[in-house]
């Protein structure tokens, strides 16, 4: 398969669960000017990279969105997409012609749920209305009052609605009151932050709980003694360890023995997952988001053969503290013993260790262009990417196993 770059995008039902992922894809070829997502995407590219990759990779259970030009749709290549697992979104940009009506009602009474990117309603799109299922509405290039207009013209027809580019919890809230379905944008790994508000008081303890799994100079003692005072995350760190995951020959039996086996550093990381994943009130595409992050700065690290890949996880794996603790990151920070190097990473995003963790982020919003780690190759990254979206599910499989 020719290199290709993949992102995804989550996104949420009503209820803040995963319904499905965006797919991006971009050219990692010789060419890295050769864009092919979005209307210049080509069925070979995605088609292959889709088989070659697998759905099951990419978005485990939930639905992948696939966006398909005029005459992708034409082809009849989406036939050989699932009709259970993809949703077809025909971009904005595909004349509403009676070919595409047609496939389009084709494609509905085959079993494929249709959705329409970036729309705007004008009478000329009414055909395509009348034939898909989800509507997509851009809150960012409509603004309130354009979405608001279009939910109105779109109440007399059966379809859902999805608003993407939900980028704050305000916005969430005012889609929320539209009735929208669907909701697509990086919401959720921003603070719910209100006026003079501090760290709620049910995240103290979990924060008091990381400042010590943080600290250097934590001892063997401490830290089996930390673990041990709550019995239900001892259980979990047993669980994980001994899981299909982790693949032990032989059973750990206790906190103590975890500690020699494993040493203090890989089981407060371990520890330090599982308490943020403890988290409930939150998104859980907020911990995989955690973990993928985590994993992939790892990864980048190793190939950037960097001494301290540890340090590069932590960073990844604490990018969403703010989120999860509903606190400006300073805050957050104030109360973590860490070292000048990762607070500076989590805060400014500077030095080599704030450079792995740019990228990492730019590529987690499919802002390829603003990538930049001499020395790492396009393909490093995809594979970094996709390595890391594997671990992040099997890792969260493990624990709520």
């Amino acid at each position: 398969m020719a290199e290709v770059l993949i992102g995804r995008q989550p996104i949420y039902d009503r209820d803040l669960r995963v319904f499905g992922y965006e797919l991006l894809f971009r050219s990692a070829g010789a060419d890295q000017a050769a864009i092919v997502d979005g209307e210049r995407a080509t069925s070979d590219v995605v088609l292959n990279a889709l088989v070659e990759i697998g759905l099951d990779r990419l978005v485990g259970d939930a639905h992948a969105f696939i966006n398909l030009t005029h005459s992708f749709v034409l082809s009849g290549y989406p036939t050989a997409l699932p009709p259970d697992r993809v949703v077809l979104e025909i971009l904005e940009s595909a004349p509403a012609d009676d070919d595409l009506v047609g496939a389009v009602r084709g494609l509905r009474e085959a079993g494929y749920t249709v959705a329409l990117d970036d729309f705007n309603f004008r009478d000329s799109l009414r055909p395509l209305v009348e034939t898909a299922t989800i509507v997509k509405l851009d809150l960012q290039a409509l603004g309130r009052s354009g979405v608001e207009a279009n939910v109105r013209r779109l109440r007399g027809y059966n379809v859902r609605l999805l608003a993407e580019k939900v980028e704050t919890h305000d916005d969430l809230a005012f889609c929320r009151d539209l009735g929208f379905d669907y909701y697509q944008g990086y919401f959720f790994c921003k603070p719910d932050l209100v006026r003079e508000r501090r760290v709620p008081g049910n995240r103290l303890a979990l924060l008091m709980l990381l400042a010590k799994l943080q600290d250097p100079d934590v001892d063997f003692s401490e830290l089996e003694a930390l673990i041990a005072q709550d019995v239900s995350l001892s259980y979990k760190v047993l669980r994980l360890i001994n899981s299909a995951f982790y693949a032990r020959p032989t059973k750990v039996e206790s906190i103590r023995q975890a500690l020699i086996l494993l040493g203090t550093r890989l089981v407060a990381t371990w520890v330090t997952m599982i308490a943020m994943a403890s988290v409930d009130d939150k998104p859980t595409e907020l911990m995989t988001t955690a973990m993928v992050r985590g994993r992939m700065c790892e990864m980048l690290a190793r190939a950037q053969r960097v001494p301290n890949k540890d340090m590069y996880f932590t960073a990844g794996l604490l990018s969403v503290l703010d989120a999860l603790l509903d606190a400006p990151m300073a805050e957050v920070l104030e109360r973590l013993p860490l070292s000048e190097e990762l607070e500076q990473a989590l805060l400014e995003g500077t030095g080599p260790l704030g450079a792995t963790l740019r990228a990492v982020l730019a590529y987690e919003r499919a802002e390829w262009d603003a990538i930049d780690l001499p020395g790492v190759e396009p393909h490093v990254l995809a594979a970094a990417y996709l390595d890391a979206i594997a671990w992040a599910h099997d890792i969260l499989a493990a624990i709520a196993a």
